[in-house]
């Protein structure tokens, strides 16, 4: 059972039911487990609340808002606002119940808000970490086709002569969000398991940019 996988698995069998909304395959129980194994390894070289990080971890994709909608970037204070009503219920105090929500509103890219505890600074990262490297391009290319939007733009896939357009072609969403996600880790051992996922991720874009121009050109 996941909750099993978790440092404390009670905490996490009553947090599960309560992980998300909206579920879909980036945002499922497989990307939980995986930004909590970036968060332990993450945490194992930086320190941190453990608790707080596994409760911050199950419940920062708990409210699920479309992403083309205007209220997209107030996802992460909806879900730090339902965590609270959650932790309260388990009787948390509100010391820790602040320190939870806070990871969970500044975990969010299009949000904006800074991470001030080391908490949220690891979650943020973790998170990221999951936008990165080959998960990264899969999720990318999953919630592409999830809203029927296309790969690339036909006669001008790098957005050299038009503006970039992340809400119809997947590549441009590498240019405005993904390739730049390593440059803004917010710990040293994220910064440094960013490294070499941001290596995989921009290899893969100039790579498959090569084989659309070769297919343009009429190569094999």
């Amino acid at each position: 059972m996941l909750h099993q996988l978790f440092p404390h698995p009670d905490l996490a069998e009553a947090l599960l039911p309560q992980a998300f909304d909206v579920r879909d395959g980036a945002h499922d129980e497989a990307h939980l487990l995986r930004v909590w194994r970036n968060v332990a390894a993450i945490r194992s070289q930086e320190g941190g609340d453990i608790e707080v990080l596994q409760a911050a971890t199950l419940l920062h994709d708990c409210v699920w808002v479309d992403k083309t909608s205007p209220e997209r970037p107030l996802a992460s204070r909806k879900a730090a606002a339902k965590a609270r009503e959650v932790l309260c219920s388990l009787d948390w105090d509100k010391e820790r119940i602040d320190q939870v929500a806070h990871a969970i509103e500044a975990h969010s890219f299009s949000a904006g808000i800074a991470p001030v505890t080391r908490e949220a600074r690891i979650l943020q990262d973790a998170d990221r970490l999951d936008a990165m490297g080959f998960i990264g391009v899969a999720r990318c290319l999953y919630l592409t086709g999830q809203r029927r939007a296309s790969l690339y733009h036909l006669t001008d896939p790098s957005a050299q002569e038009r503006p970039l357009d992340e809400d119809h072609f997947a590549l441009d969403h590498f240019q405005t969000k993904l390739l730049h996600l390593g440059d803004h880790m917010q710990t040293k051992t994220g910064q440094i398991m960013a490294h070499e996922r941001s290596a995989r991720l921009k290899t893969y874009y100039r790579d498959l940019l090569e084989e659309i121009a070769g297919g343009e050109l009429g190569g094999a």
